[in-house]
């Protein structure tokens, strides 16, 4: 936490480094207005985020808004869920926040003409030591077992190139599979590798 003191006076403002980043932001736009500063604080502070996802694997999709006015759609979140579940158990567990906001910046960036493909998403230990044991390169504690993680594509779109919008947001894991046409995006501490 950073601590700020006010021009005057001495009371104390406590900010994270996200409220701070934000702070400098606004006072930065305050002395700046115009149409694109406005639009620029509207991409930063939308009144909903949308998600468009397909999952290839079940021919099932979600298209629609999980979050609206600071809130979270707790009927849109059991939706996600139910299509990012272990498809080999049809076990479901509840897909982080923090990675569906992950996937909403992607697409914001991205701006696609079609849904995004859910290649994997949420996986049993089960599952997932079965898929170890087939492949050594899978991670024995995977983000995918916590509801952490999705493997992602877009057709029509390089992998690479998901790859970068992916890496330009500086957020959690990003595992690039060029042969297999998918990337790992997941919200565990900061790192990059090829599959």
């Amino acid at each position: 936490m950073c601590t700020f003191r006010m021009l005057k006076g001495a009371s104390k403002m406590r900010l994270n480094r996200r409220g701070f980043l934000r702070l400098m932001l606004w006072a930065g736009l305050i002395s700046y207005p115009s149409k694109s500063a406005l639009a620029f604080i509207d991409y930063l502070a939308p009144e909903e985020k949308i998600l468009s996802l397909y999952n290839p694997n079940t021919k099932e999709n979600f298209d629609g808004v999980y979050w609206r006015n600071g809130s979270y759609i707790a009927e849109a979140l059991e939706d996600i869920n139910y299509l990012l579940r272990d498809t080999r158990t049809d076990a479901i567990k509840q897909i982080d926040k923090n990675l569906l906001d992950l996937i909403f910046s992607i697409s914001i960036k991205l701006k696609p003409q079609k849904a995004l493909h859910v290649i994997c998403g949420y996986r049993t230990s089960r599952t997932n030591a079965l898929l170890l044991k087939r492949n050594k390169k899978v991670a024995k504690n995977s983000y995918h077992i916590k509801g952490q993680a999705v493997d992602i594509r877009l057709p029509g779109l390089q992998t690479s190139e998901l790859r970068r919008v992916a890496y330009e947001l500086g957020q959690g894991g990003i595992g690039y599979y060029r042969r297999q046409r998918f990337v790992h995006i997941d919200v565990g501490p900061v790192r990059y590798w090829n599959g």
